[in-house]
């Protein structure tokens, strides 16, 4: 195990005290190291319950044989950072996210990865991370927003934003944008629609980087749960059989990926964050590949 290099030894005595000082067991420690990246946090909708994500994924691991390890990312909500100075920030947090998650795994061997993020620059940052340590890693995301009815249409975040153009144009008044803006987001998760979080869970699963559902169940489901425990379980198989990111994110599968895209309409900052994924496991990623695949690609639907 990769975690021998803390753990094994009369010369790692000191680093096992500091796994003893936090409550850690010998019995924990002769067990494979999962790290647990959970991006939890009380500013991004798709993230503040994320907590109950990984406490199932920790119930996975353990009972997988397993000793899970939890640890932070951080993220930006890009619609809250969205038409102001602080929109300067998400695309460049996608590499801190990348960045600490390498610092941390690398810098305590841990042996594996189960990877927590649900928006939009956390989730390529993160599979960037796994790319680049390639070490076995899952990802489960926390799951898309629910979207309510009202007045005979479901609506979404671009609600609220169709909104402010309505009030500003006269057709409604602001007792109606208030109506509105309260419909527009009802629950946690990511936030419903097609943009950048949505897209990027549902690639994770054609990557092969994450389980079926990670991209479509909702984030209220205790389907949601059930699938981060099995995500737990599986990365455990994964490091029992030596399957690492760069076996599963070849360039065919960056390619499919690229078909899905184009088959669902995705956000277009996939083109953002598939040709970062694709030169961390050292893929040439031309712009053009998308021409030629969206040409011969039906866009299947509109989500």
């Amino acid at each position: 195990m990769r975690s021998e290099e803390v753990k094994l030894g009369s010369t790692r005595a000191a680093h096992r005290s500091l796994f003893y000082a936090m409550g850690y067991t010998e019995e924990d420690l002769k067990k494979p190291l999962i790290g647990v990246v959970n991006a939890q946090n009380e500013i991004i909708p798709g993230h503040m319950h994320l907590d109950q994500i990984a406490k199932a994924v920790k119930h996975g691991i353990l009972a997988a044989g397993g000793t899970p390890i939890e640890f932070p990312a951080i993220g930006i909500c890009d619609g809250i950072a969205m038409g102001h100075n602080g929109m300067k920030y998400p695309l460049a947090s996608r590499e801190l996210v990348a960045d600490s998650i390498e610092a941390v795994a690398n810098g305590h061997a841990f042996d594996g990865l189960v990877l927590i993020p649900n928006c939009d620059k956390i989730v390529p940052g993160m599979l960037i991370a796994a790319a680049r340590l390639n070490i076995p890693a899952i990802i489960v995301s926390g799951g898309p927003m629910l979207s309510i009815n009202y007045k005979d249409k479901y609506r979404d975040l671009n609600t609220a934003f169709e909104a402010v153009g309505a009030f500003k144009a006269g057709n409604i008044d602001e007792a109606e944008l208030l109506r509105l803006e309260n419909a527009a987001c009802p629950s946690c998760g990511s936030c419903s629609g097609m943009f950048t979080a949505n897209s990027m869970n549902c690639l994770c699963e054609v990557l092969g980087m994450a389980l079926p559902g990670n991209g479509t169940i909702p984030a209220v489901y205790s389907e949601r749960i059930r699938l981060a425990k099995h995500a737990g379980m599986k990365v455990m198989e994964l490091l029992e059989k030596n399957i690492r990111p760069r076996d599963i994110m070849t360039k065919e599968a960056i390619l499919n990926a690229l078909t899905v895209d184009m088959a669902l309409g995705c956000s277009t900052n996939s083109m953002l964050h598939l040709p970062a994924i694709a030169h961390e496991v050292g893929m040439d990623f031309e712009i053009d590949f998308a021409n030629g695949i969206s040409e011969k690609t039906p866009n299947l639907c509109h989500l």
